[in-house]
Order: structure tokens, then C-alpha cells, then sequence
């Protein structure tokens, strides 16, 4: 297959980027940065190369580089943010610190509409994430785009089929910003589409019987799409040796192990149900640091895996994890840890059983497609998003029992009120945040001092990026109205109306 190659210089949108490409129907693969030119070039499918943006400024000691010789092939080249001033500082251009940054929707005006940035319009908004700015250009380059604090915000070098944008046309923010990666991908580099969903499924379930082989294993489901789509690939893939584990933490949302019960009992599968409440809220006491509590829920997770393991005699333990789950945990080696998912960067490092995830290198919407290729039934298929370590990071603070409670609660009204209304099938979260600290309110004409609860309703693709979702107030003041009734423990509601970035969608 024809095959597009994104360089990862440590980007949080790296993997989002082949996420794109393969969007439009073709190969897609993240590779290290420091890769030779002449390892790179021995792969004859690779008909484009990305090079990601990053964190870092192209002068600094150990800022990634990649080989510069790549410059020189014929095969055509596109820079993305970091990967745009790295191009212009190696071919001869010049890249300061800009006065101001650039973080957010920005308005970029195209001075030249062909090749790279043909049909993408006169005038956009883009998703700008940077300081550092290209301010002179490498010979036979030209400016394509500008905007008010980068002169120079996409350039093009024609002859050797060499680009570069400063914004981030991956992320769902930037306006058409697939337009100019499919200009790339499909006019440019003249890919062939060959990528399905069908074409994934029969790799993975390939895939997991080479790296499987006769061994048992166990896998944790949590009932949401992730470990479910992992539990019926590695099914098909080894049948009756799979052990799927479901761990009631106590941190679970409203009536989730009635659900797993009754959706996967009937699924003949080898379900065995774990009741660890006292054991997740002993662990948890006194412990109000985020980063903890998903340390120690991924190290109990992992004990209560292998303890089933030594009675199972299973040697692999699966999981449902994917990118976005590793790229937050600080994956590669030039990516920032965002926060510890307690299935990634959670487990111990002693974990006694070998790791496997199908599923490592696939978005959230490229699991639910996944999930309709598998048949699986549509409660699955469509369910909201829920964290790993359950309730314990929608709660600031400590954990006990009846802060669970509440926060549950509240939830659970969130849910029941917007599934009444058109938003419903364009939310990919909503959900209930718990404060740690008080507030005084009024309630039966008497004064109340207690807990104000955090609304967060958001819209996204694939949780990379996220909008908050622009819900009526007579919705929210509907919920407000029931949760600070139906709660007695709360007496005010307000609503998070930050999008990610600059916040993330949880708030732990």
C-alpha cells in the first residue's frame, strides 16, 4: 500500500495527523525523528513525508532533529508547526521568537491558493500553538499565508515539493484543515486509498494470534467501547482462552455492573465480575493529588489482573488502551506527560504479565468503527466516554464514599436531561465535577454551606481537541435545578465553558 510517514518530534497532535491521512483512505505511520535518510528511503511505499510539530524551538541544545539528507530526495515533504521552522532553519531561512504567542483560533490570510493550500479558500480560521516564527525563507521558497503576528505562516517550495504551515491543520479546529492534508496526500503525493476498517480488523486479528499464540489471557473490560472492541478482536482472534475481568472499583458510574451483567453474560464470553469497592476506597484515603490517585487505581487494577492471572495460568493481560491514552501519559520521547492514565502510564513497572493493545495506535472514532465492523450492539457502540479510574478524577480532592455519591448522582441527571434533546448525539462527554471546597448558598430560607458541582459538556472528534457544547441555558438551568433539589449536599451548579486545549476534558 501506498504509505504517508508523519516524523515525530513530540507533538501532542503527532498521531492525530496519520489519524487525518488515514481518514482519507490511506496507510498512515508514526516513526522516531532521527530516523537516516537512507533507512527512510529503502521503504519504496512511502510516497510523503510529515514532519510533526513539538515542543521545543529549533535552536535549543537538544531540540529534536531529523536527517537533513531527506531534504534533498524527491519524495514531497510537509512541516507542521515545529516541523515548518525546522524545514526553514535547515534549508537556510531564519526562525526568532515571536513577540507575542500565537495559542488558539487565528485568522490566516492565503496569499496563493494552489498545491498545498488549493481549495482551502481565501481566509480561515486556524489553530495557532506557538512562539517561535519563521521570518525568512530558504531560497526558492515563497510565502503562501500569513497572519497578523506570522508573516509567514505556510510556505511553499514547488520544485522540490516542499511545504510548510505553522498552524495545525489537523485538529478540528482550524476550518477545513483536512482540506490542505488531503491536497498533500491525495494531489501531491499521489497516494492510492487502500486503509479500511475492514483491512484493520483482519490485521489485528492477525496480528494478535502471532503475538498470542497458545497462551491464555485476560483482558480488562470496563464496558465502554475501547475494552469491548479489544475483547471481540482478541476473541475472534484466540475464542475460549480469553478471560474478560470487569472490576467494581466503587468509582464506577450509576448501575455499571448491572449493565456489564446483562450486555456481556449474554455475549459468550468468560466474564468474571470482581467486587474491590474496599479495596480501591482504602487505597484512596487521604490521597487528594491527582497524579496519585491514578498511580495507585492502576497499580490495584494491576494486582487484581495478575492475582486472577496465577489462578487462570494466564500469561497476557490486554487492554483497551488507546493513543490518545499513551500520547497524554508522555509516550515518545520528546512528548510532554499531560497526566497518568491508569492503564499506561498507571501500571507498574514490575507488572509480572506481558502487556498487550490492539488498539494502541487508533482514535476514539476509529474504535467506534471498529465496533460496528465487529457487530457489536449499539449500547456499545454509542456509549459516552468514561475515565479508566472512574469517578475518582471527577472528584478535586479526596475520595470517600460519600463524595462518590454525589458526584455520581449528578451525573447521572446530566445524562437523563440531555438525552431528552437533539445535542444528545453530538456530545462526547458530559459529566459532573465534585469541588473540594464550599459555598454559601440559600435553601428553605435558611443559609446553606455546601458543595458546588461542576457541569462539563464537550464535543469532539477523536479527544485530542475539544469544544465545550454550546448548550442552551434553559437545558443547564434545568439540570442546576434538579441536581441542587435532588442533592442535598449541593447548593450551586455552574458550567465549564473551556475548550481543550487549553484545558483537557477532565479536570483530573
Amino acid at each position: 500500500m501506498d504509505k504517508i510517514v508523519i516524523l515525530d518530534f513530540g507533538g501532542q497532535y503527532c498521531h492525530l495527523i496519520s489519524r487525518r491521512v488515514r481518514d482519507f483512505g490511506v496507510r498512515a505511520e508514526v516513526i522516531p525523528s532521527n530516523i537516516s535518510e537512507k533507512l527512510l528511503l529503502a521503504d519504496k511505499s512511502i510516497k510523503g513525508i510529515i514532519l510533526s510539530g513539538g515542543a521545543r524551538s529549533v535552536y535549543e541544545k537538544d531540540a529534536p532533529k531529523f536527517d537533513k539528507e531527506i531534504l534533498k530526495s524527491s519524495i514531497p515533504i510537509l512541516g507542521i508547526c515545529y516541523g515548518h521552522q525546522l524545514i526553514a532553519h535547515l534549508m537556510g531561512g531564519k526562525v526568532l521568537s515571536g513577540k507575542s504567542g500565537e495559542y488558539g483560533l487565528m485568522n490566516l490570510n492565503i496569499k496563493n491558493g494552489t498545491e498545498i493550500l488549493a481549495r482551502f479558500g481565501k481566509s480561515k480560521n486556524v489553530w495557532m500553538n506557538h512562539r517561535d516564527i519563521v521570518v525568512k525563507l530558504p531560497k526558492s521558497s515563497v510565502c503562501v499565508a500569513s497572519t497578523e503576528h506570522s508573516k509567514i505562516a505556510a510556505f511553499a517550495n514547488k520544485k522540490q515539493k516542499i511545504f510548510g504551515v505553522q498552524f495545525h491543520p489537523e485538529v478540528s479546529h482550524t476550518e477545513n484543515g483536512d482540506r490542505i492534508l488531503k491536497n498533500f496526500v491525495i494531489d501531491i503525493c499521489k497516494c492510492k486509498k487502500s486503509w479500511t476498517s475492514t483491512l484493520v480488523a483482519q490485521n489485528l486479528i492477525r496480528e494478535t494470534r502471532k503475538v498470542i499464540g497458545n497462551d491464555k489471557m485476560i483482558i480488562g473490560l470496563s464496558g465502554g467501547v475501547d475494552s469491548s472492541v479489544a475483547a471481540a478482536l482478541v476473541g475472534r482472534a484466540i475464542g475460549k482462552k480469553l478471560i474478560a475481568v470487569y472490576v467494581d472499583t466503587g468509582l464506577m458510574r450509576d448501575s455499571e455492573t448491572k449493565f456489564i451483567k446483562k450486555t456481556f453474560r449474554r455475549k459468550n464470553l468468560n466474564l468474571k465480575i470482581v467486587k474491590a469497592e474496599g479495596r480501591f476506597f482504602n487505597a484512596l484515603k487521604g490521597i487528594s493529588s491527582p497524579e496519585q490517585k491514578r498511580k495507585i487505581i492502576g497499580k490495584l487494577f494491576a494486582d487484581i489482573f495478575y492475582e486472577i492471572s496465577k489462578k487462570e495460568r494466564a500469561s497476557f493481560l490486554i487492554q483497551g488502551t488507546i493513543y490518545s491514552d499513551r500520547i497524554e501519559s508522555g509516550l515518545t520521547k520528546h512528548s510532554s506527560k499531560i497526566k497518568s492514565h491508569h492503564n499506561v502510564g498507571g501500571l507498574p513497572k514490575n507488572l509480572k504479565m506481558k502487556l498487550y493493545e490492539p488498539l494502541k495506535d487508533l482514535y476514539k472514532d476509529e474504535v467506534r468503527k471498529l465496533a460496528l465492523e465487529l457487530g457489536l450492539p449499539k449500547e456499545i457502540t454509542v456509549r459516552q466516554v468514561f475515565p479508566g479510574p472512574g469517578l475518582a478524577v471527577r472528584i478535586i480532592g479526596e475520595i470517600t464514599p460519600e463524595r462518590v455519591k454525589i458526584v455520581r448522582q449528578a451525573g447521572k441527571i446530566i445524562e437523563e436531561e440531555l438525552r431528552e434533546t437533539e445535542f444528545w448525539k453530538n456530545i462526547w462527554m458530559s459529566f459532573a465535577v465534585l469541588l473540594s471546597v464550599k459555598s454559601v448558598g440559600i435553601q428553605g430560607d435558611e443559609r446553606s454551606y455546601k458543595y458546588p458541582v461542576v457541569v462539563r459538556i464537550v464535543e469532539s472528534r477523536d479527544a485530542m481537541t475539544a469544544n465545550f457544547s454550546k448548550i442552551p441555558f434553559s437545558i443547564l438551568e434545568k439540570i442546576s435545578t434538579r441536581i441542587t433539589n435532588e442533592i442535598r449536599e449541593v447548593n450551586r451548579v455552574v458550567y465549564d465553558i473551556t475548550n481543550k486545549p487549553p484545558a483537557t476534558m477532565e479536570w483530573e
